[in-house]
């Protein structure tokens, strides 16, 4: 298993091919596995990467950490160990969040492009801003189903996560590298996730494309678009066939729409 040590996390990650190099980052409780079509899809062109963020998938489960601005400091030290610049950073969900909040620490310079996979800049509601997915309700709801039935919340989550039904396949690993975040890691994320990247947006100085899954049942098409129009110059992608989890919903047309960008660059 190939394993990078990052601030005193061990953190499982992959790579394939060869080319200029695309690093990939999956959202809260999910994992690298999310990012199976595009490590493999895109491979012949470019050197894809993903990592699993401290306390998922097959990285180690520390007892502290589990904040934005770690996974970006964790995110830091993978692009300095692995000698990564010129590199394309894809964020979906959470992903997205940790690729600003790395801009926001350390700025652009081994940056060549950012891709935002349906997340908007500020994920919780409040007065004055109409693009929030999180109420308190919703998140004190969350934080009880994770302590008392994980299972149950697990498998209600990757029905809203998606569209359609997922097929079995799809179905058993979403449900696999969800559960390999402990519950004790995903109450602790949850209060984290609650910042707000809208300073952050407007002052990205690389190409940027903003994806989103035209289903709502998890964030409105809205919330995604005011990301884009944040951030000068991005251009802005609708997923007709997807919810949240574009990746894995319509992966060819998004290797292809990815790749489209990247070469137009």
């Amino acid at each position: 298993m190939p394993v990078i040590q990052c601030n005193g996390a061990d953190l499982y990650y992959e790579e394939l091919g060869e080319g200029p190099p695309i690093v990939f980052l999956h959202g809260a409780f999910a994992g690298l596995r999310y990012f199976e079509p595009q490590l493999v899809g895109l491979s012949d062109e470019f050197r894809t990467i993903a990592l699993d963020f401290r306390g998922h998938g097959r990285s180690e489960k520390t007892e502290t950490g589990h904040t934005l601005p770690q996974h970006a400091r964790d995110l830091r030290a993978l692009l300095e160990q692995l000698n990564l610049t010129d590199v394309t950073v894809v964020g979906w969900s959470m992903g997205a969040l940790v690729s600003w909040e790395y801009v926001d620490q350390f700025g652009t310079e081994r940056i060549r492009a950012l891709v935002d996979i349906d997340m908007e800049p500020s994920p919780f509601q409040r007065e004055g801003y109409e693009f929030g997915t999180y109420t308190i309700e919703g998140m004190r709801t969350a934080l009880d189903g994770i302590q008392s039935n994980p299972v149950e919340l697990t498998d209600e989550s990757i029905k809203a996560l998606l569209k359609d039904p997922p097929s079995r396949d799809l179905r058993n690993m979403m449900f696999d590298e969800e559960t390999r975040t402990p519950p004790s890691v995903q109450g602790s994320m949850l209060l984290g996730l609650m910042r707000d990247y809208r300073d952050v947006l407007p002052e990205i100085d690389v190409p940027t494309l903003v994806c989103a899954g035209a289903d709502e049942k998890w964030r409105g098409v809205a919330n995604v678009k005011y990301a884009a129009e944040l951030i000068p110059d991005a251009r802005f992608e609708l997923f007709e066939q997807s919810g949240h989890c574009i990746t894995v919903e319509e992966p060819e047309r998004f290797n292809r729409v990815l790749t489209e960008f990247l070469l137009s660059l």
